[in-house]
């Protein structure tokens, strides 16, 4: 994703401070209702299989990365997944609506390379046969995220929720549907009217706060826009209520989404994914630092692949609504009742499961399902009303969960590039 100066400025304007709402009254016997901060972190373009590739050598339960590959799409031959040496990328890759739906080819996942070749929409002369959409980081590379994923509950079935780029995989977070965005479109004056989690929350009287490093993206929405002096804030602030136990029922944590590589922290190419996972490794320890860790759930996440390979077939969806993809002469003609390829995901709680692996199928209405389920909310659409809510990712039977005490990770480092 890349965001327009006037987008950012957009966003500096909805900035404001307040404090948060009231918390419950933490439940007797450890239960969903023992869960009583969620805190949704959602970074950016990085597949299952480009992250967590050689997961399965230390967590044997997550599926590994088959070595068969891709054709090379300007000569004979196949790419297969390498080890990639890079901290950052030469050039973005084609992840637009088009892209996404050719490198998937129904199914087949053997477009990835044809979609980042020389001759498509992301083209990089130093990489003409898009190899780079078959490269992976290791463990030396993201240790953190390695140790991280290993210790806590991840799933190997979790998916981005449509085929094609950012504004309309985070619009499924926040809003159950991309209302028939297939791009990176900026709103109206005002900001969309769509409904948005946020509201549902203010309606039901919880307190929720966006916790931004450069932008917010829920004040794309204007119920956001209208709300943000009491719920937008900068991402200090989230360092700031955390350490003094003050965070809110929802949280939503927003990266540095456009800098320069060694600044820009949402790991979208070509920023280097180093400082990205000391971001991560940042907010995370805030968390299981803070007097709220005994009654919280972090939910961390990618919006989509960003065009990197991944070897598993995404299934199909419950179509949200029944609002047209916003197609133009010459899109690939196709709705919105088609999961696209997996994301990491990971549960960061005390009522996590240790070593964990889920292999149902998931999207971002998941999350959006689990806030919803917690606090009895309605569902926004179809497609979240279907969704399933990640519950087999908590164990409640074990007092103060298997994390009470948190584990203790080293601060990663970071070279830069």
């Amino acid at each position: 994703m890349r965001f327009c100066a006037r987008m950012l400025l957009a966003g500096a304007l909805v900035l404001g401070f307040a404090v948060a709402g009231a918390v419950p009254a933490v439940a007797a016997t450890p239960s969903l209702g023992s869960i009583n901060h969620i805190v949704v972190f959602m970074q950016e373009n990085r597949s299952a299989d480009s992250y967590l590739a050689q997961l399965s050598a230390i967590q044997p339960a997550y599926e590994a990365e088959p070595t068969t590959g891709n054709p090379n799409p300007i000569g004979p031959g196949t790419i297969v997944p390498f080890h990639n040496t890079m901290l950052c990328e030469t050039s973005d890759l084609n992840h637009s609506w088009n892209g996404e739906h050719q490198a998937w080819n129904n199914g087949a996942m053997n477009g990835f390379t044809a979609a980042n070749d020389i001759n498509s929409a992301n083209a990089d002369a130093s990489d003409p046969t898009g190899s780079r959409t078959m490269a992976y980081y290791t463990q030396a590379d993201l240790p953190y995220y390695y140790s991280l994923y290993n210790t806590f509950a991840t799933g190997d079935r979790y998916f981005q929720s449509t085929l094609t780029q950012t504004f309309p995989n985070r619009f499924y977070l926040l809003a159950g549907t991309s209302f028939g965005h297939i791009a990176n479109d900026l709103p109206p004056t005002g900001g969309y009217p769509n409904k948005t989690i946020f509201e549902l929350l203010g309606n039901a009287h919880k307190s929720w706060r966006i916790y931004q490093s450069q932008f917010a993206f829920g004040s794309l929405f204007s119920y956001v826009q209208k709300h943000a002096k009491n719920h937008v804030f900068p991402i200090s602030q989230y360092y700031v209520d955390a350490q003094q136990g003050n965070l809110p029922q929802v949280s939503f944590v927003d990266p540095i989404f456009l800098g320069a590589k060694n600044t820009e922290n949402d790991e979208h190419p070509p920023s280097n994914v180093q400082v990205g996972q000391s971001f991560a490794y940042g907010v995370v320890t805030a968390l299981e630092q803070s007097p709220n860790w005994a009654h919280s759930a972090l939910f961390l996440t990618y919006d989509e692949n960003g065009g990197f390979y991944d070897h598993v077939a995404p299934p199909a969806a419950v179509a949200p609504d029944a609002i047209a993809p916003m197609l133009q002469p010459g899109d690939t003609v196709a709705g919105f009742n088609q999961l696209g390829p997996r994301v990491p995901v990971v549960v960061v709680s005390p009522f996590a499961k240790a070593h964990f692996v889920s292999h149902v199928v998931h999207d971002h209405t998941s999350i959006t399902r689990f806030i919803e389920t917690r606090y009895g909310l309605p569902s926004l659409t179809a497609r979240d009303a279907a969704a399933d809510p990640m519950l087999e990712f908590f164990d409640f039977s074990k007092g103060g969960g298997a994390f009470h005490s948190p584990p203790s990770f080293p601060a990663p480092s970071v070279t830069p590039c």
